[in-house]
C-alpha cells in the first residue's frame, strides 16, 4: 500500500477519511511519486481527483513555501469551467484536513472570474491554481 510514502499529516488525514485507497489511487500514487507521466483512467467516483492531487498536496506539506515567497506550485488545467469548479469542491476537504496548519490555498480562475478576483490571485498566488485553457 502506498500510504507509507506520504507525510504523516497526509497519511493521518487519509486514514481518518477513508478505509483504504481505491484501486485507481493505489495504482497511481507510486507512478506519480516516481515522477512518471501518469494517465488515470477509471469510472466516475473512483477517486481519480484525489489520486491525482494527493501527492502534490503532500509535497506542499513536506516543502512549504517560505513566508513572503508565495507562489503557485500546482496548476490544474481543466477543459471545462464546470469541471474546474468540481475539482475545487473536491479539494476543499483534503486541503482543510491536511493543509490547515500548512496554509495551503486553492484558487480558481476561469473566463467568468471577476477582475477583482483575478487581481487578488496575482497579489496573493494560491498554492494550487485551477484554471481553463483560455484563462491560462
Amino acid at each position: 500500500m502506498p500510504l507509507p510514502e506520504f507525510t504523516p499529516q497526509v497519511r493521518d488525514w487519509f486514514t481518518r477519511a477513508f478505509a483504504e485507497p481505491t484501486a485507481a489511487q493505489a495504482q497511481a500514487w507510486p507512478a506519480i511519486a516516481s515522477g512518471e507521466h501518469t494517465l488515470i483512467s477509471a469510472p466516475t467516483g473512483s477517486g481519480k481527483t484525489l489520486a491525482a492531487f494527493l501527492w502534490g498536496i503532500d509535497r506542499l506539506v513536506a516543502d512549504p513555501t517560505p513566508e513572503g515567497e508565495r507562489r503557485t506550485r500546482i496548476v490544474y488545467v481543466s477543459p471545462l469551467k464546470a469541471l474546474a469548479y468540481d475539482v475545487d469542491r473536491n479539494l476543499v476537504a483534503p486541503v482543510r484536513g491536511i493543509g490547515a496548519e500548512a496554509g495551503i490555498s486553492i484558487g480558481v480562475r476561469t473566463g467568468d472570474t471577476p477582475q477583482k478576483e483575478r487581481a487578488a490571485l496575482l497579489r496573493t498566488p494560491p498554492d494550487i491554481l485551477i484554471t481553463t485553457p483560455e484563462s491560462l
